[in-house]
């Protein structure tokens, strides 16, 4: 859990004392509170990114790899970096396909990639990867739904349908990341741990800490109680 909440000032956000246990908080403040929405909890008003420094720097590193995304585009040739060609060709493929059906297929492709722990690959306890480091090493839930996340803007999804969504896994009593796309009504799940896309209603065990795109972050809180202690990380 610590690895994935470190990149925010969780105790400060959620008005507790730094020596406190952290879990998903029964409670927002009235002023920030907004109706049940996202995996049925209450969420906050649209906030900030400074609260969330790993996720601005993987933003920033995003952004540099796009020039390398754009020259495999225009030359198969310049297409070197591991899984860079096929990635490419999956989503010129995808172009013009129903959203739903673009949705299921870069949740499919990800998922594809076996789980590595942040400490096996970066020797740290928390990195977030772009995706060619993902696809060069793999990567944790966080790096798979990041993945996704860019695939998916790639293909024209507006920014405000996506969110990544760090959770509380109440089955396992562990911490997790998928990400959340909002579609004709609709928001899909698209999880490291299923390769089928599911809508929100059906993933009840999920309970949101924060969610974020590059615009916002939310904070979330359980409408009718909190879940316990959280315990180890998920894949």
């Amino acid at each position: 859990m610590r690895s994935l909440l470190a990149g925010l000032a969780l105790p400060l956000a959620l008005g507790m004392g730094a020596g406190e246990a952290l879990s998903l908080p029964p409670s927002l403040p009235h002023d920030l509170l907004l109706a049940p929405s996202l995996l049925g909890s209450h969420e906050s008003r649209p906030m900030g990114l400074d609260a969330l420094p790993r996720w601005q720097d993987v933003l920033a590193r995003i952004e540099a790899e796009r020039p390398l995304y754009a020259r495999c585009d225009a030359l198969e040739a310049a297409c070197e970096a591991a899984g860079l060609g096929e990635w490419r060709a999956l989503l010129r493929r995808l172009e013009g396909v129903p959203r739903k059906d673009q949705i299921a297929a870069v949740n499919r492709f990800a998922n594809r990639w076996s789980y590595r722990s942040d400490s096996a690959n970066y020797e740290r306890s928390d990195y977030w990867a772009t995706p060619l480091q993902f696809m060069e090493r793999s990567g944790d839930c966080e790096d798979y739904a990041i993945m996704k996340y860019v695939s998916l803007r790639e293909l024209g999804v507006p920014e405000a349908r996506l969110r990544l969504v760090v959770v509380q896994d109440a089955r396992q009593d562990v911490v997790h990341a998928v990400l959340a796309v909002e579609d004709e009504r609709e928001v899909w799940i698209l999880d490291n741990l299923a390769d089928r896309v599911l809508p929100q209603e059906q993933v009840s065990h999920y309970l949101p800490y924060y969610s974020v795109n590059a615009e916002s972050r939310w904070m979330h809180a359980a409408p009718r109680r909190a879940a316990g202690p959280a315990g180890h990380r998920a894949p």
